[in-house]
């Protein structure tokens, strides 16, 4: 008898990061939230991340998003991220990605004009204001959970790099802040192999004995991100931008700034003093793709001073795909993946 099963994808893109939407093909995952949902799949089910992004029916660079039941009562649906790294526990491009999908699709009813959704990602709800026309989402601003630095001034030896100062901070998920210019990087297209060797000697390096407790979510796994700032710039017309990477770990340099990139530059700016409520950064990747970050506030996360920002970006459709999986495939692992497709 064969064994074939079939997912139903859509792809989207948003500043020139890939992600692939899993509509349909997945039975339900057990867990009451979309954290549990993730650490389910982390645990029991990592199959369906290896598939989708290794050869031959992806790519390392692509992120995944399982469309979920959501858990909390004000959602209109949960999300499951996966990417090279494991399970980040939010995303900006994948929100953008995933609300656009969702509004473009039918899945969430679309209304003309600017329409408020409420997602649930596995780090709590993301609040997305879509804005709609002629049945097209031309933008999302989406705000997660607020970011906090959690610790300044820190160094580690890198070997062949030297030493390598960074700040901490978490915005979804913990990133290593790094300035660019300190190494010589001026965050251009053709430095993107460099930035890529250099990020991967800079994770292996930096991990051991680094922070990895959040206050609320717990144990969120080693540091899966490095995130290089450029010089800031003040415009004539008095806008703010500086040139942004994000390296995730093993081996992807993003097409995008990154939404949690940029967050984490926000909060860590905030804390600086160099931004206050209602100032924004536009973070612009090798690649030339821009986000826009606004700071909207204070909050406290556990005992670290925090803060609200929102991300805003635009994603366009890709492709409709209807993916078959042959179980029998030699190139398919099957040992954690038969459970979760549908028959």
């Amino acid at each position: 008898m064969r064994r074939e099963r079939s997912l139903d994808l859509i792809d989207a893109q948003s500043g020139g990061d890939v992600s692939r939407v899993v509509t349909a093909g997945i039975e339900p995952i057990p867990g009451a939230t979309a954290l549990e949902k993730a650490r389910y799949l982390q645990r029991e089910g990592d199959g369906l991340r290896r598939l989708l992004l290794s050869e031959p029916y992806g790519d390392p660079a692509m992120s995944v998003d399982l469309i979920v039941e959501p858990g909390h009562p004000e959602a209109q649906a949960g999300y499951i991220i996966m990417e090279a790294m494991g399970y980040p526990l939010y995303s900006g491009s994948n929100t953008i990605c995933v609300a656009t999908v969702l509004l473009q699709s039918g899945m969430i009813e679309m209304t003309e004009g600017l329409q408020d959704v409420v997602l649930e990602s596995p780090a709590g709800l993301a609040r997305v204001s879509a804005r709609n026309v002629d049945g097209r989402v031309e933008s999302i601003t989406t705000q997660g959970e607020p970011a906090y630095v959690a610790e300044r001034g820190l160094s580690v030896d890198v070997p062949d790099y030297g030493r390598v100062e960074f700040d901490l901070v978490w915005s979804g998920a913990y990133y290593a802040m790094i300035h660019a210019a300190d190494h010589g990087f001026d965050l251009t297209p053709d430095e993107q192999i460099a930035l890529t060797a250099f990020g991967d000697a800079f994770v292996r390096a930096a991990r051991p004995g680094l922070r990895q407790e959040h206050p609320a979510l717990g144990d969120v796994g080693p540091l899966p991100f490095a995130h290089f700032m450029g010089r800031v710039r003040t415009l004539e017309n008095g806008k703010v931008e500086s040139r942004s990477a994000t390296y995730v770990h093993p081996g992807v340099i993003c097409r995008s700034p990154t939404g949690t990139g940029t967050s984490a530059r926000l909060a860590l700016m905030a804390g600086e003093g160099d931004l206050g409520s209602g100032d924004t950064l536009e973070t612009i990747s090798p690649r030339g793709n821009r986000f826009v970050g606004t700071v909207l506030g204070e909050a406290m996360v556990g005992d670290f001073p925090a803060w609200h920002s929102t991300i805003t970006g635009g994603a366009r459709l890709l492709a409709h795909s209807r993916v078959t999986v042959d179980l029998d495939d030699p190139l398919v692992d099957s040992s954690d993946l038969e459970k979760l497709l549908s028959p």
